[in-house]
């Protein structure tokens, strides 16, 4: 347990930009500084708890931690429950706070939410939200506390993002009693409460009167989309878009209320460059450079509650899920948004690795909710050890076993995408001077079925499918049963073919012309003299980025 400090001394941080602190990243927050220095003034960063799991991990740590003095950093772990059925566990804890020290991080701050279980985070970090009841709060107080009892610094409670209503608490009340039980520091996230105010069909001004705004130290603003579904709109929280003028607005209403702030932090993760910069500058506007006098907080003496659970957060996980039908009294149309909304996240997650197999064995909504409602699923988050990889296979091949007439279609796709991280793990020598190799991230092989018809036509189809929709408004599934036709003609004999790692993950398979292929056979067994490689070859090789030169 951390000691409990006679108060915290909060130093004025000014204008922030987050960061995953991954070097491919955009924007990167150092580059951005070093163009324009009075840009911004401090970095807010995601990663794990543990300090030794996040140099491993995170390729910006080197240079964050080298300009610590000149660009201080705010620790923001979205990797801490702060709702749901087990506490950090004090190893957890200890990470926590020797990371946040080590860095000089003067608060933690985190969304009151349930992030992960059994050691998996939920995809995305898609995470659940309490319900706004007593029970509710009950149980996020427990969590709360537990945690600060293993800080040597505040943690500063966020309000979560919501899409249904559950409760009849407006989430800034609930904030508001989280705030007094705890004694704990607010963290405000403007557009998480726009969802709130979206879901409950509510003004965007509603509920602000007697929310304890002096208790802020430090504001969000990000970008996220407005959906419409049915007669709701909902706000998706996705910080790859452009900020709402809603949330401009309503940041210029709440800064004079802050008196406690802190910090302001643009969440502005995969945002080129140019445009990051259009948003920090009209911030910039809004929160001046300047040093302001440090605040001071006493800490609340709080005994941590025994965690009851009285709010039943894996009924919300099956809820979520699709495996427990909605009722009146879950928001049935939020709940369905919700639903819809994490099914388009695990497809993209599952499309990394199985581009193929998920379409033809969770292409649809139905497919999707079949897996999210499996008990391989469910085991992920109960501690089985497994990866969602794995999660995956294990109810694919179970399907499999279970359907034999689908066996024929789509065995051979997934036995395909398995074998593929296998592939990337052969070692492989890079081109010297005068010789042609493959890119560094590029294999070839060979395997026993030719799928070449059938890696072309999951990619046509993905984009015949989409351009529907978007003329339509809907997708027409009806179309994967081309793709099952293509694989129920697929043909045993050995197949060359060349993968490479993509940038945002997962892999993009290459076929091949027999000219094409013999290049890739001959390359592996190593990198071959250039003037031996005939030059039409060596241009399609070198236009599809599968090879270089030494």
């Amino acid at each position: 347990m951390a000691p409990s400090p006679e108060s915290w001394t909060l130093p004025w941080r000014g204008l922030g930009l987050s960061s995953n602190l991954s070097a491919s990243d955009q924007p990167h927050p150092y580059r951005l500084l070093d163009e324009e220095p009075e840009l911004f003034d401090f970095v807010e960063y995601s990663a794990p708890l543990s300090l030794s799991e996040t140099k491993k991990h995170a390729t910006l740590f080197p240079e964050m931690h080298r300009r610590l003095q000149e660009v201080p950093v705010l620790f923001h772990p979205v990797h801490l429950n702060l709702y749901g059925p087990v506490l950090e566990s004090p190893e957890a804890l200890a990470d926590l706070d020797a990371h946040a020290r080590t860095v000089g991080s003067p608060w933690v701050g985190n969304d009151v939410g349930w992030w992960h279980s059994g050691g998996q985070p939920f995809p995305g970090y898609l995470y659940f939200s309490p319900p706004l009841t007593n029970e509710g709060l009950q149980d996020c107080a427990a969590h709360a506390l537990h945690v600060q009892s293993g800080l040597s610094r505040p943690l500063a409670l966020e309000n979560p993002a919501v899409f249904a209503r559950r409760g009849d608490m407006h989430v800034l009340d609930f904030m508001a009693r989280l705030q007094s039980r705890t004694g704990l520091p607010l963290l405000l996230d403007l557009g998480h409460l726009f969802s709130y105010q979206l879901s409950a069909e509510l003004p965007l001004e509603t509920g602000l009167d007697g929310f304890p705004f002096d208790r802020v130290i430090e504001i969000h603003i990000a970008g996220g989309v407005v959906t419409r579904r049915w007669v709701r709109r909902f706000y998706v929280d996705d910080h790859t878009q452009p900020v709402r003028e809603e949330l401009f607005q309503l940041l210029e209403w709440v800064l004079p209320r802050c008196t406690s702030l802190r910090a302001v932090t643009f969440e502005g993760d995969g945002h080129p460059p140019e445009v990051a910069l259009l948003t920090l500058r009209r911030l910039r506007n809004l929160i001046p450079k300047q040093q302001r006098a440090p605040l001071r907080l006493t800490p609340v003496e709080a005994v941590p509650p025994p965690l009851s659970n009285v709010s039943r957060p894996w009924e919300l996980f099956d809820l979520g899920h699709g495996a427990r039908r909605a009722v009146e009294s879950d928001d049935v149309d939020g709940t369905i948004a919700e639903v819809d909304f994490r099914l388009a996240v695990v497809a993209e997650q599952l499309d990394k690795d199985f581009p193929i197999s998920r379409l033809l064995l969770a292409g649809t909504r139905e497919g999707l909710l079949a897996f999210t409602s499996s008990q391989e699923y469910r085991e992920l988050f109960e501690g089985s050890g497994r990866s969602f990889g794995h999660a995956f296979l294990d109810y694919a091949r179970k399907r499999l076993r279970e359907h034999p007439d689908e066996a024929g279609a789509a065995a051979a796709a997934l036995s395909f995408e398995t074998f593929l991280p296998t592939l990337m793990l052969r070692p492989m020598n890079p081109p010297k001077p005068g010789e042609v190799g493959l890119v560094e991230d590029a294999r070839v092989g060979t395997f026993p079925a030719d799928l070449s018809e059938l890696v072309y036509s999951a990619r046509a189809l993905r984009r015949h499918l989409t351009g529907r929709a978007w003329a339509n408004g809907t997708v027409e599934l009806s179309g994967l049963e081309s793709l099952a036709q293509t694989a129920r003609r697929t043909v045993s004999r050995p197949w060359r073919f060349a993968v490479r790692r993509r940038r945002g993950g997962g892999m993009e398979v290459h076929t091949a012309t027999p000219g094409l292929s013999e290049l890739f056979r001959a390359l592996t067994q190593g990198p071959l003299p250039e003037k031996d490689i005939a030059p039409p070859l060596l241009a399609e090789a070198l236009g599809r980025g599968l090879v270089r030169r030494g």
